[in-house]
């Protein structure tokens, strides 16, 4: 009887962690996606580097991994308000018509606590040949 009762605990508590798991994938895939549209790739005037400029639209209660460049990128916010942790820097706001700058190397991380969309407007300059981003460690 005791051994009846501790197999049907153990059952349950496994059927409440795959309920769990399941119900944590299916959050992930529901959860809005950060859109890139690229506006302009072309050769850079410095030799050997091209330059971007994309719009980035992050949605509501969504933030970006923590990741670098191998270039410098100057950002705009174009619409919302944008929290961007920076290493080297205190974490700071940056609300519509204001801008930045993230160094190249430097792991940074753009957060949307707000509800509406934040849409920047980021310039990157890399060096032919290089990925655009990386994933912090």
């Amino acid at each position: 009887m005791r051994r009846t009762a501790i197999t049907t605990m153990l059952l349950l508590l496994l059927s409440a962690i795959l309920l769990l798991a399941i119900d944590q994938q299916a959050y992930a895939q529901q959860q809005p996606e950060i859109r890139r549209q690229l506006l302009l790739q072309q050769d850079s005037t410095i030799p050997g580097y091209e330059l971007y400029m994309v719009i980035v639209e992050i949605p509501g209660g969504v933030s970006e991994v923590r990741h670098t460049h191998p270039g410098p990128l100057a950002g705009y916010v174009a619409e919302g308000e944008l929290i961007l942790e920076h290493e080297g820097r205190p974490r700071a706001t940056y609300k519509t018509g204001t801008s930045f700058l993230v160094e190249a190397g430097k792991v940074h991380q753009g957060i949307n606590m707000g509800s509406v969309t934040v849409k920047l407007i980021v310039t990157l300059v890399l060096e032919k040949g290089k990925p655009a981003n990386s994933l912090a460690p």
